[in-house]
C-alpha cells in the first residue's frame, strides 16, 4: 500500500492527529513490517523484540524544534559526489528510489529532496505510524528540476534490514540514527547497503563533542557521562561513524566523512533548552552521584540560555558511502 504524497502547506510539519486522524495514519502504513521470512512477506525493515504498545522513540515536537538546525548542520559538501553518483546509476530512466531509515517525521526528505534533480521516489521507514503520518503529508512534491516526488511509508524497526529490504534502492538516507545502533546492525546495513550496490548519506552522527560558551568546571564530567550513556546497552554512540565508514570500507565502497555540528546561540534558544535538559539528564542517569551537581549546574546554564549569554557547539559527523553499484564498478 502506498501513502499518496501530499504536502502541508507551509512545509512545516502538522499537528498531532485527533483520534480520527491517528486511526486514518494506522490504517495507510504498510501492514507486514514484522519479522521476515513468511511467504508471500514483503521485504522491509526487521522490528525488534518489543511490544506493540511501545513508547515512540521521538516526539513530534522534539524533531519539529531540531529540524532548523539539522538542515543548517548537514554537509552540502557531499552533495555533489553524490549528485554525480546519481546522475550515473544505470537503469534510473524512471527516477531514484530512496529509503530513508527511521525517518522521524520526514525532515531529511524535505532538506534533501528539493536538492536532487529528477523524479524521486521515498520509501520512509520508522517504526512509529504517528510519525510516518506527519513524514508522508509534509514530504515536497517536486525535486531541484521539478520533477515529481513520490513517498510511501513502511513500519517497521530500523535496527536489522532483511536481505531484500533494499532491492531496487538508489539511495539511503537517515539522520540521527547511527548512534543508537549497535556494531553488528551497522555492519548488517553497510552490508545491505553493499549487496543493493546504492550510496548511503547518514547524517548528524553524534561526535561524542561539546563546546559550551562561556565554558564551566562540570562541562567535561558532564559531557563524559553522557557518552558512556550513548554507549548502553551495546550502542555505539559516539563510536558510530569510525565504526560505519569501517564497515563500508570493508564492502568495498568510497567513504566520506564532513564534520556538521548544530551551532546554537540566542536565536536557538528553546532548542537548546531542550537539548541542555536531556543532555544533562542522561547523564545523571549514568552517574547518578553527580544529581545535586547537576541540578546546580542546569539551573545556571538554562538561566544562561533564556538570557541570551550562552552558545553551544555539539559536533556531529556527516558520513557518504558510495558503494559499488550492482553490476558495475564504482
Amino acid at each position: 500500500m502506498t501513502n499518496p504524497a501530499t504536502t502541508h502547506q507551509n512545509g512545516m510539519i502538522p499537528s498531532q492527529p485527533g483520534p480520527r486522524e491517528a486511526a486514518e495514519a494506522m490504517d495507510g502504513v504498510i501492514p507486514g513490517a514484522g519479522p521476515s521470512g513468511k511467504p508471500g512477506s514483503r521485504p522491509t525493515v526487521k522490528l525488534r523484540e518489543a511490544g506493540p504498545d511501545d513508547p515512540p522513540r521521538y516526539a513530534p515536537e522534539w524533531l519539529e524544534l531540531r529540524e532548523p538546525a539539522d538542515a543548517a548542520a548537514r554537509a552540502h559538501d557531499l552533495l555533489d559526489p553524490l549528485r554525480i553518483r546519481l546522475a550515473n546509476l544505470p537503469g534510473k530512466s524512471g527516477g531514484v528510489v530512496i529509503h530513508d531509515l527511521g525517518c522521524g517525521t520526514g525532515s531529511m526528505g524535505r532538506w534533501l529532496a528539493p536538492r536532487l534533480d529528477g523524479a524521486q521516489h521515498w520509501i520512509l521507514h520508522d517504526r512509529d505510524p504517528y510519525l510516518l503520518h506527519f513524514a508522508a503529508v509534509a514530504s515536497p512534491r517536486s525535486g531541484a528540476d521539478g520533477s515529481r516526488v513520490s513517498v510511501e511509508t513502511r513500519r517497521g524497526d530500523v535496527a536489522r534490514l532483511t536481505p531484500d529490504a533494499l532491492h531496487g534502492a538508489s539511495l539511503v538516507t537517515a539522520s540521527a540514527l547511527l548512534d543508537v545502533l549497535t556494531r553488528e546492525e551497522v555492519d548488517t546495513l553497510a552490508a545491505a547497503c553493499a549487496g543493493a550496490g546504492c550510496p548511503a548519506l547518514l547524517t548528524l552522527s553524534v561526535a561524542g563533542r561539546v563546546e559550551l560558551t562561556p565554558s564551566h568546571p562540570l562541562d567535561e564530567e558532564i559531557a563524559r557521562a553522557f557518552n558512556d550513556h550513548q554507549r548502553r546497552d551495546g550502542l555505539l554512540g559516539p563510536d558510530a561513524v569510525t565504526a560505519a565508514a569501517e564497515a563500508f570500507s570493508e564492502n568495498g565502497a568510497t567513504v566520506r566523512l564532513h564534520p556538521s555540528p548544530w551551532r546554537l546561540g540566542p536565536d536557538q534558544a528553546a532548542l537548546t533548552e531542550q537539548w541542555l535538559r536531556g543532555w544533562v539528564g542522561a547523564a545523571v542517569e549514568q552517574r547518578p552521584e553527580l544529581r545535586a551537581q547537576a541540578d546546580a549546574y542546569l539551573a545556571e546554564r538554562l538561566s544562561a540560555c533564556r538570557a541570551g549569554e550562552l552558545r553551544v557547539t555539539v559536533h556531529h559527523t556527516d558520513l557518504l558511502a558510495l558503494c559499488r553499484p550492482a553490476g558495475g564498478a564504482s
